[in-house]
């Protein structure tokens, strides 16, 4: 798959979307003709949010339970302790996401608030028939029977249910891919048309502006933050480090895809004094699990619509929720806006969140989702420079990372990126 080409194409489609969506709300606003079309929209996003609801909890089910049992398969301690490693980093991003929102947003978002498709005023924009989709089951459901059936997977090595489970999630990663990723700018689309029709969405708008680059300025004080603990762990200049991974940076940047800059990112672990092996261990690994700059991005922006939507959450129940969703981010598909599709069970069971709500937060996310992508890539190389310092000895090249050697070729091939050719 193009992830290159699906982001890049995402992204655009979703900003297209947004536009029209403002647009067509000015144009159909107290017409008749309008407001017939824009229900066909609304009509469509009930049934695409009832089926989200439906399908969240078996997408849960499908990438944590295949995730926790190849944990037990894998390269014995060291895999699990940057596993550990990458689930810390994250959660810490997420936990520093929450410090700034409750002491920014007061001032920051002060009056604001989102709009909503129910102050519409005479109910006008009813959908024209609903179809309920229950369930299988709850995400909490999903989520603990995952746990249990991955660690029991591991315990008695069930090649054949882990195999089943494998097929389960390529399946649930072609329905992410296939069927969902696409109709998102319609979705989008009609809630940005819903939402202008009521004459306060501006608000909405200028408010996020404000969040979304709050969370592009934060992703790059989290990078100087893990450059700084990892350089002092390893014992090298953070800020030369940190210039060895810029290239990384910037290819994670224009392709919003951590697989498509693994080659990158591995070349300048690799600049920074990581071995081959850890490189070629690590580097991969934390391409799936380590999403620091995803997590922060989420949580600036649901918090902010709980502030602005006056959504009662305790200090417990914000540390809970980032807790859980680091979990969820290390089980998040690998495609553009797979972290965000991933989360949005955890929005609605946790936080209480609408379709109107999951769809700005979707919205939000996508519009920079190449910011959050470039801090995860980055940060990886941290990470690498840490398990550098002390496995370096016990982590040798694999059989299947001599078969994966074409990372070396496609590394030399990058060299002029680091030479400033």
């Amino acid at each position: 798959m193009d992830f290159k080409k699906l982001s890049g194409s995402l992204l655009f489609r979703i900003i297209v979307a947004i536009i029209l969506g403002i647009v067509a709300s000015i144009i159909f606003n107290g017409s008749g003709w309008g407001v017939t079309i824009a229900r066909i929209f609304v009509t469509f996003n009930g049934l695409f949010g009832n089926f989200l609801g439906f399908f969240i909890p078996v997408l849960i089910f499908a990438l944590i339970a295949p995730a926790i049992a190849s944990l037990g398969r894998g390269a014995g301690k060291w895999l699990g302790i940057t596993t550990a490693i990458a689930y810390v980093s994250t959660i810490i991003s997420g936990l520093i996401a929450y410090a700034i929102a409750s002491g920014l947003y007061g001032w920051l978002l002060a009056g604001n608030t989102t709009a909503k498709v129910e102050d519409i005023d005479e109910g006008a924009l009813q959908p024209f028939f609903e179809i309920e989709m229950p369930a299988p089951m709850d995400v909490m459901t999903a989520l603990l029977l995952a746990f249990t059936v991955g660690v029991a997977m591991t315990a008695v090595k069930s090649d054949t249910l882990y195999r089943g489970c494998q097929d389960l999630q390529r399946v649930i990663m072609h329905v992410i891919s296939g069927f969902i990723i696409p109709l998102l700018p319609i979705y989008i689309f009609g809630m940005f048309l819903s939402l202008g029709m009521n004459g306060n969405l501006l608000n909405t708008l200028t408010a996020f502006g404000k969040v979304l680059l709050l969370a592009v300025i934060m992703t790059w004080i989290i990078l100087v933050a893990q450059y700084l603990i990892a350089g002092g762990i390893a014992g090298k200049n953070p800020f030369t480090a940190l210039k060895n991974m810029l290239p990384a940076y910037a290819t994670a940047l224009g392709t919003s895809s951590s697989a498509a800059t693994i080659p990158i990112t591995y070349a300048g672990a690799k600049r920074n004094g990581v071995t081959d092996a850890v490189a070629g261990f690590v580097i991969p690994l934390c391409a799936t699990i380590h999403l620091s700059g995803s997590i922060q991005k989420i949580a600036l922006f649901a918090f902010a619509i709980v502030y602005m939507d006056g959504i009662d959450m305790p200090p417990s129940l914000a540390i809970g929720f980032i807790l859980m969703l680091g979990i969820f981010m290390i089980a998040a598909p690998g495609v553009p806006g797979g972290a965000i599709m991933a989360a949005v069970g955890l929005l609605q069971s946790m936080l209480g969140f609408n379709d109107d709500q999951v769809a700005l937060m979707i919205a939000a996310y996508i519009a920079i989702d190449s910011f959050g992508t470039a801090c995860n890539v980055t940060g990886d190389g941290a990470i690498a420079m840490v398990i550098n310092k002390f496995a370096k000895g016990d982590i040798q090249r694999t059989d299947r990372q001599e078969e994966t050697s074409p990372l070396d070729y496609q590394s030399e091939g990058t060299a002029s990126l680091y030479e400033g050719k």
